[in-house]
């Protein structure tokens, strides 16, 4: 019993195995046979008591390391340093001479070398190896554990020269390689090795998994926070710079501004639309939305790439109302798509913006022109400060100009007007025009070249103030109407430029009078027997005083012509088709199909 006790004492002691066996010899000495045995067989359960002991303070070392290690990682947030102290506790905790990581690179079908510890060789901190080769290629490529005590002479891996190089200068012999797994996706290797042989002990291939697994978690861990970090000072920049783009439109940047601002912030070229294509703002090359590239960016919400650039839609809830091109840049990252979509939905804002003032605007010059023209002398102050405070002076000269277009709506018309003059509007269901110098002709042309189809456009005046604007505005009407009447549609004109006929139906005219005049006895004899003698002389006229054409036009025989020109001769004398007569005679039924 005294013995037991001796190795019970040397057990609560940590006595090693060589002190236990010196005991166990000790004791035996003239021992019988049986006492002997029993000695030997107590020293045998005290050493296996001994290597429990043992093995569980080492796992409980090893524990302890592990949480130490966790709670260490768990303090990093830059992924560089993770796999800096995950190198590091390996070469610590293994007692190694070197310790290193290498992370795999699936698309270039490598495992490269990331982060060394106690390495002294430039060649084997920058070895690649190809999935496959070598110790750490077959790990990366299996997912399983391999250790060699002595690599350079171990056949079992595919050697490479440039491998078998890095290793030799490094002066490494024994090497251990265990996976760093997510999941079942081998993101890397992490190695223990020595300068000189070593059989790594399953314990501690168990041990560096561990570490291993750990160090995956923590890698992941904290990519995971880096990316967040990049979103959230992604998110963080776009706010700013969207907050910058919103004042500088809240303070009345027009588009170039905007569109500069834009430009400046994505290093690029920018280029603003309307939602018809027609060309706002421009910085560097000027370049049109494709339409599919707007149509996929319309409905998908997003920018989106076509050849070398990109295009963003400008969206006010589902309605298009420009779109942005940004050149110069082919490949955007997150974060600049982010700011460029940004730019889009300000832009949208400042699309808005402009729509809501041209409309208040258009309101009001809308409702100053219908009180001008309505009621010019109710009272001309009032309407006179009205329109200084639109920009417009109306005691000053201006001429009146209406335009016209047949296939077009009016509110067109006017949005291509608003640059021809100083106040555009709707009066009457006609687009009235005022501008303080202008050639009808001219406004007409580039009217016509704005909306696609022909513009006719009366004019009248210079006059001044309320009351004679209004009386130009009646002129100017007539005047379009003689136009049209005449066949001149796609021209622009005033009575003074249309002769006679502005003559005629200028204020001082008598029409009535003049028409009266010329064809009285051929309207009375019409109006008494029901005959049709001015359509003869019309159609005569427009035949070009042919008998046979006229006979075709009006579907009758060639001597109810003559009859008929022989009537309008006893009627109106016989001198009827000289040139001065013909030419009174033609003005006055062209009058009276204009007053009709």
């Amino acid at each position: 019993m005294r013995a037991y006790r001796e190795l019970l004492e040397l057990l609560a002691d940590s006595a090693d195995g060589t002190e236990l066996a010196k005991l166990a010899a000790t004791r035996a000495v003239g021992l019988s046979p049986d006492q002997a045995a029993q000695w030997e067989a107590a020293t045998e359960a005290a050493l296996r008591v001994r290597h429990k002991l043992l093995a569980h303070q080492r796992r409980e070392t090893e524990l302890s390391a592990l949480v130490d290690t966790a709670n260490d990682l768990a303090r990093l947030r830059d992924p560089e340093a993770v796999l800096q102290q995950i190198v590091h506790r390996v070469r610590l905790l293994l007692g190694v001479d070197v310790s290193y990581l290498t992370m795999n690179d699936s698309a270039g079908g490598q495992t490269y070398m990331r982060v060394t510890e106690g390495s002294v060789s430039a060649l084997f901190q920058q070895l690649s190896l190809g999935i496959g080769d070598g110790l750490g290629g077959l790990v990366a490529q299996s997912g399983l554990p391999y250790a060699s005590p002595d690599y350079l002479s171990d056949p079992r891996f595919k050697h490479t020269n440039a491998i078998d190089t890095a290793v030799r200068e490094e002066g490494l012999v024994s090497i251990i390689g265990v996976p760093l797994t997510l999941g079942r996706r081998v993101i890397g290797v992490l190695y223990a090795a020595d300068r000189a042989a070593r059989t790594f002990s399953p314990e501690e291939g168990a041990f560096l998994s561990s570490l291993a697994d750990l160090a995956a978690i923590s890698i992941d861990n904290a990519h995971l926070l880096a990316e967040t970090r990049r979103a959230n000072l992604s998110i963080r920049r776009a706010g700013e710079v969207h907050d910058q783009l919103t004042a500088l439109v809240l303070r009345g940047a027009d588009f170039q501004s905007v569109a500069a601002a834009v430009a400046q912030v994505l290093d690029g070229g920018i280029v603003l639309h309307d939602a018809a294509g027609v060309e706002l703002a421009c910085v560097g090359m000027s370049v049109a939305p494709p339409a599919q590239a707007t149509a996929r960016a319309h409905a998908s919400g997003r920018a989106v790439s076509q050849g070398d650039i990109w295009v963003c839609a400008v969206l006010a809830g589902p309605e298009l109302l420009g779109s942005l091109v940004l050149t110069r840049r082919p490949a955007l990252s997150d974060e600049d798509r982010l700011l460029f979509e940004r730019a889009g939905q300000v832009t949208a804002l400042l699309l808005l913006l402009r729509r809501s003032v041209a409309q208040a605007e258009e309101q009001v010059r809308g409702e100053l022109l219908t009180d001008l023209l309505t009621a010019p002398d109710r009272n001309p102050g009032a309407l006179i400060a009205r329109g200084r405070r639109l920009g417009v002076n109306l005691a000053a000269p201006h001429s009146v100009l209406i335009a016209h277009a047949d296939g077009v709506s009016r509110g067109r018309l006017a949005a291509a007007a608003t640059g021809q003059a100083a106040l555009v509007g709707v009066h009457a269901e006609q687009v009235v025009l005022l501008t303080p110098d202008a050639d009808p002709d001219k406004v007409a042309q580039a009217l016509t070249a704005a909306v696609g189809c022909p513009v006719t456009v009366g004019a009248a005046g210079a006059a001044t103030g309320p009351v004679e604007l209004a009386a130009a505005y009646a002129e100017a009407g007539r005047c379009l109407r003689a136009l049209r009447t005449l066949g001149l549609d796609g021209t622009g004109a005033s009575l003074s430029g249309l002769g006679f006929v502005g003559v005629l139906l200028g204020d001082r005219a008598d029409v009535a009078g003049f028409a009266q005049r010329t064809l009285g006895p051929v309207l009375d004899y019409d109006a008494r027997r029901g005959t049709e003698l001015a359509r003869t002389l019309r159609t005569y006229f427009s035949c070009g005083s042919s008998l046979t054409a006229t006979k075709e036009v009006l579907h009758v025989h060639v001597n109810t012509v003559v009859q008929r020109l022989d009537r309008i001769a006893s009627l109106l004398g016989p001198d009827w088709n000289t040139p001065d007569r013909a030419l009174e005679i033609q003005l006055a039924l062209r009058i009276l199909t204009i007053s009709r």
